[in-house]
């Protein structure tokens, strides 16, 4: 048995589940699968999944709480309710809560929140640091596999990623990391307290991402800058509201601006090691058939 199950054990921690919400998303399905391939029991829950968990239906929450010491918070979008979750965790004994949220944040200038998220995630970062539980928060940046599962992949696939986006750079995080930051923080002592900034290891523009991803597909692929009004036109034309085309503008703005640039220290303090590359990244997904052709 390795030291940490021991001090697990040791806490008596080992044989209650870790609940795990947004257990189908891109970094919530590796956080279950990390902490399963550790051996320990997880309740991997969603509104779609292993276990039913809606965060507009509270009437699921209590199930999913029973008998957890640990949780994993993958909030809903533009909501607050995280704080009346905490608390209902809290009456049911959970000990330790690892919250996702994101960078930027704590800057009012970074984006523009008409659809009130960041002022959502703000109330459940201070729900969590007010809860009178152990807690860690995980802020990521601009996750690496939008490219192969999220808001570019579908672009991606079909060879021309055109957005407004400029030649701003973003220092794209592997949500593997992610999730081993996650699950560090889930599992081990040192961790309380903590806010861990976390992204890649440098700064990569769109034209070098696609580069980096066609020279591990073989395929070619490529990035073509639109401005804004061109690019919610097109969102238009193709059926989008134009509220909706112009908050998907919005959510390019701070890549376009290069607010998403620096690089943090998270993935090294959290972890003791350097955070994967995007090469890194390109070339396990290429591998893995994340591209098909």
């Amino acid at each position: 048995m390795d030291r940490l199950c021991a001090r697990r054990l040791a806490g008596g921690m080992s044989e209650h589940p870790i609940l795990v919400t947004g257990a189908t998303g891109k970094s919530g399905r590796r956080v279950v699968s990390q902490l399963r391939a550790k051996g320990l029991p997880v309740r991997a829950a969603a509104r779609h999944g292993e276990y039913i968990f809606d965060w507009t239906d509270s009437g699921t929450w209590d199930a999913a709480l029973e008998g957890v010491r640990s949780i994993y918070i993958v909030q809903l979008d533009g909501t607050k309710l995280v704080r009346p979750f905490i608390e209902r965790a809290a009456q049911h004994g959970v000990r330790r809560i690892v919250l996702a949220s994101g960078r930027g944040i704590d800057d009012p200038y970074y984006a523009k929140d008409s659809s009130g998220v960041f002022e959502g995630i703000a109330d459940s970062e201070a729900a969590v640091r007010g809860s009178g539980l152990e807690w860690t928060i995980s802020r990521p940046g601009w996750f690496a596999q939008n490219f192969s599962e999220g808001f570019f992949a579908d672009a991606v696939h079909t060879g021309e990623l055109r957005l407004p986006a400029g030649d701003g750079a973003a220092s794209f995080v592997d949500a593997e990391d992610i999730a081993a930051v996650v699950v560090a923080a889930l599992t081990e002592d040192q961790h309380a307290g903590q806010i861990y900034e976390l992204s890649g290891p440098r700064a990569v523009t769109l034209t070098e991402a696609v580069a980096t991803i066609s020279e591990a597909t073989g395929r070619d692929i490529r990035y073509v800058p639109l401005s804004v009004e061109g690019y919610v036109a097109k969102l238009v034309q193709q059926g989008l509201p134009r509220t909706d085309a112009e908050a998907f503008a919005d959510v390019i703005e701070p890549l376009r601006e290069g607010r998403d640039e620096y690089v943090s220290d998270g993935v090294q303090r959290a972890l003791g090691r350097p955070p994967r590359t995007f090469a890194e990244f390109a070339k396990s997904t290429a591998a893995a058939g994340g591209w098909p052709a």
